[in-house]
């Protein structure tokens, strides 16, 4: 099950986080935590699947960014990236979370790079999801912004949000059954059909803020054990993953074969083989009772 709690973050706007408990289990606020960051246009839903098998162990936490999901959508806030940094960083203080473990995907990732450099006190280990550390650039902006313009809205149901984004999309070289599920669930009711629960130009003025650096020396600030995961298919190409596991102090990395960027929902059972592990090398231990 999964509760939302209202968190203030940074500059006030008011952020749904989503606690995750095993059968409402009175204990879960004892385990360590895991902070679960969706990527640009996501929401904490995407990973509700996860933290069902991460809840029996850890308290799970996934946030819904500003400006995405349940939480606040102000007409004019910063959307530069160390908006999103202090709003994790409120989340974990205000949650009273401990040192947790940060799961990043996309910009998610990068959001929990920059913490987990920023703030080495509250991060214990990181885990990164397709996320480059290289200047996506000027030409993949202009992409972008083609791309949501493209988008046939508004849908007249779900499911037609659903057949497009995931078989009907021509940018697509072939259908994606977990993009089209990825897009539903950021589509809701109005009162002329359906359309996404965000702002396209904010989430284009959002990832304006963090296209145009390269994010190495971030990166390099890293301090604790972190694993970058790639999809085969994926936007994260295998030499640069490579680079980002050497400049990280404690990196290692792996790969999910036959996945692109949405590795964790098109493949959960290998994205889970290779996260579990980790998470559980990497939590406190705990001290024999006597």
């Amino acid at each position: 099950m999964a509760r939302c709690v209202d968190v203030v973050g940074h500059g006030g706007v008011r952020l749904a986080a989503w606690e995750f408990t095993e059968g409402g289990d009175p204990a879960a606020e004892e385990r360590p935590a895991v902070v679960l960051l969706h990527g640009l246009m996501g929401r904490a839903e995407h990973w509700a699947s996860a933290a069902r098998w991460l809840s029996r162990h850890y308290r799970v936490v996934a946030l819904d960014q500003r400006g995405h999901g349940r939480s606040e959508k102000p007409g004019s806030w910063p959307l530069d990236r160390d908006v999103f940094v202090a709003d994790v960083e409120a989340v974990i203080e205000r949650l009273g979370l401990g040192r947790v473990a940060l799961v990043g995907h996309a910009m998610g990732a990068l959001i929990a790079w920059r913490l987990a450099a920023r703030r080495p006190d509250l991060v214990r280990a990181l885990v990164i999801c397709d996320m480059r550390a290289a200047a996506l650039g000027a030409v993949s902006q202009r992409e972008l912004r083609g791309w949501l313009s493209s988008w046939p809205l508004p849908f007249p149901s779900r499911a037609a949000a659903r057949r497009w984004f995931g078989e009907e999309d021509p940018s697509l070289d072939h259908p994606s059954p977990a993009r089209g599920e990825f897009f539903a669930a950021v589509m809701a009711k109005r009162a002329d059909g359906w359309r996404p629960v965000f702002s396209r130009r904010q989430m284009l003025a959002a990832r304006e803020g963090f296209a145009h650096d390269a994010h190495w020396d971030e990166l390099a600030g890293v301090s604790c054990p972190t694993l970058v995961i790639r999809g085969v298919d994926g936007v994260l190409g295998r030499a640069e993953a490579h680079e980002m596991v050497r400049v990280l102090p404690a990196g290692r990395y792996a790969d999910i074969p036959d996945a692109g960027h949405l590795a964790h929902l098109e493949r959960p059972h290998e994205w889970r083989a290779i996260v579990e592990p980790f998470l559980t090398e990497t939590a406190p231990r705990r001290s024999a009772k006597r």
